[in-house]
């Protein structure tokens, strides 16, 4: 009798342990619904974030969601946005939509790794030519990439001219950022190719940036031109992966962003910002992170622990007047926005935005409406995307923080 009492308060027991459990699961899903049916904060929901050296707040807002790896941003001078996706799709925003269809899909792009349909840029008269360039990696006996001019049409793009080719690659460290200069030449990044030494290298155009005339020859004032074992399109030399490239307002000044060692070829960090002059040697990789040598440009800033800069671009709108003529990048590993005050060759300052709130951030570009542009890279296979990544995000202004 006492067995039988013992098992029906077992069984009772039992019995309320599992409705128990039954509870907390249905109250754990209940929760994960409620979680799930609002965007997640920090987000790209309009939240609020601020320049604290500034003293100034702006709003961070999701323009275009579900995306693949958003590499590089342009405006054409009708008001579109032109985008690239590293599997190689180029895309359209137009009127307040995203194009369902790409514009244009290179049909000879490897994806694979970090390289994939990397740069954009526009000719200088593109509302006259409606020429475009485009960089990326192909495979030929091995990977490399090339950067290939179009004629964009209403019924798409034609007129395919080779601008430069055979560029050394690999699954890391291929490049590729494209900007028109003030002279109206095209300057080209490049990476070592995982093989550091080629970077010392002038019969090579790994580790370099080139600059070309917009038809793909090379000015006859570069400096390397007509030097023995030397490659004519050479602008500078010593560039471990350099993926950030932009003017500087006022002086012209070429500014520039790169990666630095990763621990199997140098210590890690030392990722770098340089002004870039021509025919000057840059260091990689006989000098790194800090470190100088005669004849050898060193950094004026460095990082380390890394922050994998992705881009660089000059801010020169008016919706931001405090931000008027800061450079400012995005970082993969350091998940944030660096802006850098400058004043001609130097460094004013720099501060940290959207640190850790958005992923891995890689491209930064100003919009026709003055408002500064970014898009994350975190389904690059190096990211934890979020349920509408990738994205291109916007920061618009608010008001002044009191």
């Amino acid at each position: 009798m006492k067995n039988v009492k013992y098992q029906m308060a077992n069984n009772s027991a039992l019995l309320r342990l599992t409705s128990m459990r039954f509870a907390v699961i249905a109250f754990s899903i209940t929760v994960i619904a409620i979680a799930c049916s609002h965007p997640p904060p920090g987000r790209g929901a309009g939240e609020i974030e601020t320049s604290q050296l500034t003293q100034s707040s702006f709003k961070v807002e999701t323009v275009i969601p579900n995306l693949e790896v958003v590499w590089s941003i342009v405006w054409a001078p009708d008001g579109r946005m032109l985008f690239t996706e590293r599997p190689g799709r180029v895309r359209v925003y137009e009127n307040g939509k995203l194009r369902p269809e790409p514009l244009f899909v290179v049909p000879d792009v490897e994806p694979r790794g970090e390289s994939g349909l990397m740069s954009i840029a526009l000719h200088p008269q593109f509302a006259a030519n409606h020429f475009l360039y485009l960089s990326y990696a192909y495979n030929s006996n091995g990977q490399l990439v090339r950067v290939v001019r179009y004629r964009e049409t209403p019924t798409g793009f034609v007129d395919r001219k080779v601008i430069i080719e055979n560029i050394p690659a690999a699954q890391f460290h291929a490049g590729c950022r494209l900007r028109f200069g003030p002279d109206g030449k095209l300057y080209i990044t490049t990476g070592d190719a995982t093989d550091r030494e080629l970077a010392q290298k002038l019969d090579s155009l790994a580790g370099k940036i080139l600059r070309l005339n917009d038809d793909g020859t090379v000015p006859k004032d570069n400096p390397f031109v007509g030097q023995q074992n030397a490659r004519p399109e050479i602008w500078v030399y010593g560039s471990r992966n350099s993926q950030g490239i932009d003017f500087q307002p006022g002086t012209n000044l070429l500014w520039e962003t790169e990666h630095g060692p990763s621990g199997f070829d140098g210590p890690g960090g030392g990722d770098e910002v340089n002004i870039i002059e021509r025919g000057k040697n840059y260091g990689w990789p006989l000098i790194h992170h800090r470190a100088t040598q005669a004849g050898m440009e060193s950094p004026i800033l460095e990082y380390t622990p890394a922050c994998a800069p992705a881009s660089g671009a000059f801010y020169r709108g008016s919706q931001f007047p405090q931000f008027k003529g800061n450079f400012f990048f995005g970082c993969l590993v350091g998940k944030r926005i660096i802006r850098v005050v400058t004043n001609g060759r130097q460094v004013v300052s720099q501060e940290n935005l959207l640190e850790g709130k958005y992923g891995r951030i890689r491209d930064i570009a100003e919009g026709p409406d003055g408002y500064i542009y970014f898009s994350t890279s975190n389904r690059d296979g190096r990211g934890s995307p979020a349920s509408d990544d990738d994205r291109i995000l916007r920061l618009v202004p608010t008001s002044i923080v009191r």
